[in-house]
This record gives structure tokens, sequence and C-alpha cells, in this order.
């Protein structure tokens, strides 16, 4: 593994290329798929309301903090927890990661069942004639098909991150400008059809409140839980393409662009559905109540197949629609893979390498959510991915972990600023409003209002994150597993998909490999001693001799055999593992006042770390091994 010794930094061309990136990472199949059956399981407008309150209390202030940390990291989410944080919590990072990519997992077979109905579209297969329950059933449960076009979803997004943020850019201006056309038209067909019978129901449902909802906590979490999953709040995506931006980038202003974008984006597609649903369903309550996870797949193509102007613009207009859902989900998946090669780059993996890995990994563990548990619901005949489905409500509830994570490295950076004051003030006494002064508001001082920013943000977002958050986690979370242990017959067994036990299980067993891995994997890496090297091949290879191994060094494949060995068996030293920043010219983002800022192994793109690195020297004399500090 080359430390990037040849490498550059990347960032994108402009503030237009940051913007549509950034965009389309928040715009996807959770506005067009996802958003429309929540709001038509939690009661229309009901559901609008904490949606609202949300983004303006969670999702706005934390994509904030995620462009802020990231522009003066650049990193990705590992990195950017160890250098906020400390070396002790890079496994926050790990965690922010990991459920982007979880989501990944499953995402991809969404992304897959777009374009194929998209091709289905374009063949005739949605035409008027055809029963959508027997289609959609038919593709679900054929196997082969669903994983060919997971797979060609997965590909799809490799090849558009694979040269770097450029690439990315382009995608993604191309994919989200057709798609504002395309949704625009289906809005405006989804409405032609609904006042056919001189009723608005379909738009009146979307925007009635119904008080009931409110007392209910699930509406409140799914309101959170949408709101975070379609801006991608707490998804590290933010910090991630920030990681590009130029220094002049106003952070603040594309954050409530983005948002803004974002849930504009939600209300069109939403009253797509509803309008459609309202229009062709003879029960459209219990349609849209449902929040089947197929409701986009079975509604649309009926609602488009009525569509006047004869059997040719119903089929344009049916394929327009999955088109741009398609194109959609896509500049999803390319934020979603973005970010965990981003991980992998950081730490001086070669980015080709490290698409082709996140890729591969991304489509095997997306594999489940394709062909297990694919269930039939009795009532309504519609197959439906249980396993899916579970993933979904299990990670999407995660995000308000890296909320409370990202709050975390903002009070963190806070504390030590403050500390920091106290020592050059000589100041010895913790003081409430000293610390209000020079330690709460130091994060938006220094990282959030500076000269590249338009909008100035007040004191309001310092009650946000230091108080606000904390409180809104604590009331959230107990309210929704009050209600799982009210409403859910037997809530702690371990194999009911509604219940606590199996959301706990997948959440504790997460956190505690993570933080395992903090030490051992993230900040630090396991080193296979050379001694035990050389004699484990020296005792398979006894014709050799001491003098040749050293001079010839040991095969790639046996090392890596041997590595294995060595690992398992507590043969190895820890040595420090670099991490590279990517910092364009003319963009300083200096990091010694952070609380991991000096630590000599955090280097810029195209540096070289302290010392050589003992593992690439493979195959040759050891050199001598930093010693690590102890996390």
């Amino acid at each position: 593994m080359n430390p990037q010794a040849d490498s550059s930094s990347d960032e994108f061309s402009g503030r237009l290329g940051l913007i549509f990136a950034t965009i389309g990472a928040a715009i996807g199949t959770g506005n067009i798929w996802r958003f429309p059956r929540m709001v038509g399981a939690n009661g229309g407008g009901s559901f609008l309301i904490p949606w609202l309150i949300f983004l303006f209390l969670w999702s706005i202030p934390l994509i904030i903090a995620e462009f802020a940390l990231g522009k003066r990291s650049r990193v990705g989410t590992v990195g950017t927890f160890r250098i906020f944080a400390g070396r002790k919590f890079a496994w926050m990072g790990l965690w922010t990661a990991w459920i982007s990519t979880a989501i990944g997992f499953y995402y991809a077979v969404v992304t897959g069942w777009c374009i194929n109905y998209f091709q289905t579209a374009i063949r005739g297969g949605l035409s008027n004639e055809v029963d959508t329950v027997e289609v959609w059933n038919s593709f679900l449960q054929n196997y082969s098909q669903v994983i060919l076009f997971q797979a060609m979803a997965v590909v799809i997004t490799m090849a558009a991150i694979w040269k770097g943020a450029k690439a990315i850019e382009k995608a993604n201006v191309s994919l989200m400008i057709s798609l504002f056309v395309l949704l625009f038209a289906a809005l405006f067909l989804a409405f032609v059809m609904d006042v056919k019978d001189n009723s608005l129901d379909g738009f009146v449902y979307m925007f009635s409140i119904q008080p009931e909802y409110l007392s209910e906590p699930e509406t409140w979490i799914n309101g959170l839980s949408q709101s975070a999953w379609s801006c991608s709040a707490g998804m590290g995506m933010a910090i991630t393409y920030s990681v590009y931006m130029r220094k002049d980038e106003d952070t603040t202003l594309n954050a409530a662009t983005m948002c803004l974008a974002n849930n504009s984006i939600s209300i069109i597609a939403g009253l797509t559905v509803m309008m459609a649903v309202f229009a062709v369903s003879d029960d459209p309550l219990n349609a849209v109540s449902g929040g089947s996870s197929a409701i986009t797949f079975l509604v649309l193509p009926e609602v488009f197949a009525q569509a006047p102007g004869g059997p040719i613009v119903q089929l344009i207009m049916v394929a327009i629609f999955f088109l741009a859902l398609s194109f959609a989900a896509l500049t999803s998946m390319i934020s979603t893979v973005e970010l965990c090669v981003r991980n992998f780059v950081d730490h001086g993996f070669d980015r080709p390498m490290s698409v082709a890995f996140t890729g591969l990994a991304i489509f095997a563990f997306g594999l489940p959510s394709a062909m297990v548990w694919i269930l039939v619901d009795d009532s309504t005949g519609v197959a439906f991915p249980a396993f899916l489905e579970l993933q979904d409500h299990i990670w999407g509830y995660g995000l308000m972990f890296s909320g409370l994570f990202i709050a975390y490295s903002i009070w963190s950076y806070g504390w030590s600023r403050y500390k920091d004051w106290q020592n050059t003030n000589g100041v010895d006494v913790f003081d409430f409003r000293d610390y209000l002064d020079h330690g709460v508001s130091s994060f938006r001082d220094d990282l959030v209002n500076t000269g590249d920013n338009d909008w100035w943000i007040g004191r309001w977002w310092d009650f946000i994150m230091y108080i606000g958050f904390p409180v809104m986690f604590a009331v959230l979370m107990l309210s929704y597993f009050g209600d799982l242990l009210v409403n859910v017959d037997d809530p702690w067994n371990p194999t009911n998909r509604h219940g606590i036990s199996i959301i706990l299980l997948f959440w504790g067993v997460t956190a505690l490999i993570f933080i395992s891995l903090n030490k051992y994997v993230l900040v630090n890496r396991m080193v296979p001693t050379e001694s035990y090297l050389k004699e484990s091949y020296l005792s398979r290879r006894p014709n050799l001799s001491q003098d040749l191994v050293d001079d010839l060094g040991i095969p790639f494949h046996i090392r890596s055999y041997l590595f294995v060995r060595a690992i398992l068996s507590g043969n190895f030293e820890l040595e420090p593992r670099p991490l590279y920043r990517n910092v364009p010219e003319g963009a300083d983002a200096p990091i010694d006042l952070l609380p991991g800022g000096d630590d000599p192994f955090i280097c810029r793109v195209g540096d070289s770390p302290p010392n050589l690195i003992k593992s690439q020297n493979a195959g040759k004399k050891s050199k001598p091994v930093v010693e690590a500090e102890l996390v």
C-alpha cells in the first residue's frame, strides 16, 4: 500500500458542482419511495408537522455542523472524529460510516428495483392491461432478476465515482437536472388525474391534519427518521463532500440550500404519489396507510397507464417516472459509496482498489435484502421484503446516534477550547459564564461563522447542539421504545422483527465491535513481527537460508497467510495508522487547536508520515517500528 506519496488533493470545480453533489446525496428514493409511504402510514398532513419541525431542529443544524467539520478536517467520517473528538473516539466515525454503508446495502437493492421498472416500462410491460401486483410479485420473488439489477446499480455507481470529485460532480449535475424535469412532468400528470372527478382528494389528504396521529410517539420518531434519512443528516455525506470544498465555499448557505431543496422534492414526490393513489385506487386510504415498500411500484404504473393521449403517451410517462426514480436512487448511491471510499483513501488505500472493494462489499452484504424473508401480505396478496424493511427500520433510527456523536465532537471541541482559554489566562476555577463565552460558542465562532459564510449563525445553534440534541434524542428514544413495549406483542423476542430486542442486538453488537476496533484498526494497525514471519516461513521452507529470506523477502501469498496467523496468535506489534488529509491548494485548514490535531501521523495527501511504516517494506529487512500511543 502506497501512502499516497504521488497523490494530490481533489476538489469540486465550483459551487455549482458542490450544490448539485450535496443535493444529489440528499435527494433519492428516500424522497420518492420512502417519504410517500411514511406520509401514508402516519396520517398524511399530521406527519408533515414533526417532519418540518425536525428539519429546523435537527437536520439543518446537523448539516451545518457536518459541513464545518469536514471543511476543517479534510477527511472522511473516521478521520474527522479522530481529529475533532480525539483518538479514543474514532470509532464514532466508523459508526457513522457504517450507518450510511448499511443503508447502502439495501439501497442498492431498491435502486435495482427502479432500474428494472424503467426497462420494464420502455418494453411496454407496465401497460394498462398489466396486473401491477403480479408484475411486482413475480419480480421480487425472482431472486436472480433482483440480484442482476442490484449488481447493475452497484456497477453504475462505481463507474460514476471511479475518478474522484470531478467525476462525482459531472454525474450529479447531469442526473439532478434530468430528475427535476422528469419529476415535475410526473407531478403534472398526477395532478390532472386527481382532478378528473372534480376533486383533489389526494392533495387534501397530503395536507390534512389528523390530531390523533400527533399523540403517537411513532409519528414523531418517524418524522425525525425521515428528515434525517432524506436530508442525509447524521450520515456523514456532508462531511464527505465538504472534503472536496474550495476554501471560500459558504457552508451555512449550502447546508440550508441542500435541506430545503430536499424537502421541496419530498413534497413534490409525495403529492405525485398521493394524488396518483387517490386517482386510481378503489380504497386509497387503505393503500396509503399501510406504508408498504411496494406502494410506488404498484400504484404509479396504474396511474400512467390511464394518462390521456393513448398508449404512446402512457408509455412515455411511466418510463419518465421510473427513469427519474432511478436517477434519484443513483445520486444517493454515489454519495453512499463515496463516503465509504473516502475513509479508505484517507488511510492510504488506492482509490480504484477502494472503489472496487466497497462496491463488492455493498453488493455482497445487500444480498440478504434481495432474497431473504420475502413474504406475502395475507390481506393484499402483495409480496414485500421483510428483511429489507427490517434493515431500513434498524439503521434509519440508528441515524439518531450518529447525530448525537456529531454533537459530542462539537462538545469536545468546545471543552478543549475552554481549557486552552483557562490555561492561557491562568484561570483554575470553572465558571459557567466563561464556559458559555469561550467554550460553548467556540465551534460556531471558529468554524461556522467564518469569513466565507454569508449567513451568520446565532447562539440558537449552540442551544440546539448542546441542549436540544441530547433532549430530543432521550425523549424520542424513550417514547419510541415505550410505545413498542405497549403496542407490540412479545417485544423482547429477538425473532420478532417489530420488537425491541432485534434493534438493540444489531446496535449493541455493532457498537462493541467498533469500539474494540478503535485501538487495533482505526488509529493503529496490527503488524506481524518480522521474526515471527521469518521463523514461520523458514519452518515451511527448511531448504532456504536466513540470509536468502532477508534478501529476497517472503512471497506475497505466503506473507498474507502468515499475516492472518500472526494476528490470531498475538504475534504482532501496533504502529500508528497514518491519516491523509485532502487539502486543496490555497485551502489551508489548520488542525493544531483540535483535540486530535497534535497527532504527527495526520498529514496532507502527498506528504509522508514522520517514519516509514513497517508494513510498506514487506519482503525487506524490517525498519524500526514507531511505538504507538495506547488508546
